[in-house]
């Protein structure tokens, strides 16, 4: 005996499925806003940043500073255009891990209290980008289009 849901579920799913690459642009473009902001202010002051990265204890600062600023800014660019989305997601995907751990964690998880929740929901969203790639609508999926 079939189950009717499943049936039901099934054509919806169908019909859905023309939609699928827009939740991956969103999310582009949700977090190349995100990180754009946070990269460019530290590149306006990396003396500072490089301080207070000193101040946690991260080795080399300096260096980290300008990995970091460097990785969000690209990551903006590269994430807005979705080029190279599922290979630049990895690094910031480690950036966010690091501010989890040595900024928001100890904060909990609400980000009214500058918890992990903001850094949290850009890690799932970049995983799924690591997964999904950035979709269709992205230069990667343009290029790969007119290459068939």
């Amino acid at each position: 005996m079939k189950c009717k849901m499943i049936g039901v579920c099934d054509i919806v799913s169908e019909k859905l499925s023309i939609l699928k690459d827009f939740p991956l642009l969103a999310m582009r473009i949700i977090l190349a806003y995100g990180f754009w902001k946070p990269g460019m202010m530290k590149w306006k002051d990396i003396d500072s940043i490089a301080s207070w990265f000193e101040s946690m204890d991260y080795p080399l600062p300096l260096l980290n500073a300008y990995a970091a600023a460097t990785t969000e800014v690209a990551g903006a660019i590269l994430l807005l255009f979705g080029f190279a989305a599922r290979l630049i997601s990895i690094p910031l995907m480690v950036i966010m891990l690091v501010a989890i751990f040595t900024v928001h964690g100890a904060n909990g998880f609400e980000a009214g209290n500058n918890g992990y929740e903001i850094p949290l929901y850009y890690l799932i969203m970049l995983f799924t980008i690591t997964i999904y790639g950035g979709g269709r609508i992205s230069v990667e999926g343009i290029l790969r289009k007119l290459s068939k």
